[in-house]
């Protein structure tokens, strides 16, 4: 199974427990595959550093190296989807389409909103857990 996670799930995952940490610990096991695209992993790398000044005690370089050499990077170049109220989360959709991925996993309300488009489902973290972990 391959899935995306919206920034947020991943940051939270990072810095929090709850249900995005046990997402990210069932990818450490294998349990499916994270898709990424280059604008997704600058996102990630972005608000990662902002917050690692707020936690000195996470190490952020190791985990966003991780990500980049263990999860499936897809090309968006060409694809370009406006169908998200916030623009910025338009790169997530597109990701999915690029890579035929059926599963955003994310607690984005303006995304939220978006599934069944294209056939991908949009989850939240939580139900993403009881469906499928």
């Amino acid at each position: 199974m391959k899935v995306i996670l919206d920034t947020n799930v991943f940051i939270s995952g990072i810095f929090f427990t709850g249900p995005p940490s046990q997402i990210l610990k069932a990818w450490e096991n294998r349990s499916f595959q994270i898709v990424i695209s280059k604008h997704i992993l600058s996102e990630y790398q972005r608000v990662a550093e902002s917050l690692s000044s707020k936690f000195p005690s996470i190490d952020i370089i190791p985990i966003i190296e991780l990500f980049a050499v263990h999860c499936e990077f897809v090309d968006t170049h060409g694809i370009n989807i406006s169908v998200c109220e916030d623009p910025d989360d338009d790169k997530f959709i597109e990701c999915a389409v690029a890579s035929k991925c059926k599963t955003i996993i994310s607690g984005d309300k303006h995304l939220l909103k978006l599934t069944g488009y294209d056939g991908i489902a949009v989850l939240k973290p939580r139900q993403f857990l009881d469906k499928y972990l």
